[in-house]
């Protein structure tokens, strides 16, 4: 018997959440968990991108372990609090994953996109920060870099 490709009519079409500790990244769960919970042939990844901070953030390796041990420890709480919507609106528990990426990271747009073409996401759903056009135009916009550069998948940003 022949595998199913990503776009084979048996095969799921795979959603990838990302996420942050944001409103806007839980109205982003939440408009998923409405649209698409329940219908069949979806599956859906919950990511949260944890930027390694530079080596010399920190005095001691121990400061830098404890550090990323708290923040990986709350961005998988997070995860799971949303993967728990995701099933309660439907999706079957076997098609809800989480992943807490943590790695030096150009841009965490680059991460995220970097993970929708290791796992063949075939939508990349953000939410928007909030910031102003001046933030935006200073610091960039993650959101903005992933609608910009996303290629051969969807983008859909939710403010």
């Amino acid at each position: 018997m022949k595998p199913e490709s990503k776009n084979s009519p048996g095969a799921d079409r795979h959603l990838l959440i990302a996420v942050d500790d944001s409103e806007n990244a839980k109205r982003a769960v939440l408009y998923v968990a409405d649209f698409v919970g329940g219908v069949p042939g979806f599956r859906a990844t919950v990511l949260s991108v944890i930027p390694e901070p530079p080596a010399d953030y920190f005095s001691t390796d121990e400061e830098r372990g404890a550090w990323l041990k708290e923040h990986e420890a709350g961005a998988a709480e997070i995860l799971e609090r949303y993967r728990q919507v995701l099933v309660q609106s439907g999706f079957p528990e076997d098609r809800v994953d989480t992943v807490v990426d943590v790695r030096d990271c150009p841009s965490v747009a680059d991460c995220i996109l970097d993970v929708q073409r290791r796992l063949q996401c075939c939508t990349v759903i953000i939410g928007r920060r909030g910031i102003s056009k001046k933030e935006e135009f200073l610091f960039g916009s993650t959101s903005s870099n992933v609608l910009h550069s996303g290629k051969n998948c969807a983008v859909w940003v939710i403010e």
